[in-house]
């Protein structure tokens, strides 16, 4: 499926920041961030669309807040608190102007969100060789 495969390809890359030089250049932080959002945008399309092959009620629309909750509700994500703090965070980033608030969402995304990604793409990959 595009969709997951997309998810996947933007993980695999966002899996290769390196926090020490997100420290020491700007550049390359903001590039973290940049990859991170885009995970997070192609991690819930990847979610709502492994739902609307199985089925799922409501899967067919909803904003990225709607489609979280949906899939906490029917076990396709098991950590809540993590993707909604992942929310909070993209919306946040994108009007970031502080070195510091960008350091504390790097090293979220480092040490917390990517691993929430890889959970959410083994997950969805056990649902796709179901459908």
């Amino acid at each position: 499926m595009k969709k997951y495969d997309n998810f996947i390809s933007a993980l695999n890359v966002l899996k290769k920041a390196d926090i020490e030089r997100a420290k020491t250049d700007e550049i390359y932080r903001t590039g973290i961030l940049g990859q991170f959002n885009l995970t997070f945008e192609l991690s819930w399309k990847a979610l709502q669309a492994v739902m609307r092959l199985h089925s799922v009620s409501g899967a067919d629309t909803g904003s990225p807040r709607e489609i979280l909750k949906l899939g906490y509700k029917v076990g396709f994500i098991k950590d809540e608190k993590a993707w909604f703090d992942m929310l909070r965070d993209r919306n946040s980033s994108v009007h970031i102007y502080s070195e510091n608030e960008a350091d504390e969402i790097v090293l979220r995304v480092v040490e917390e969100y990517v691993p929430a990604f890889q959970t959410l793409g083994d997950m969805l990959r056990e649902k796709l060789a179901q459908a």
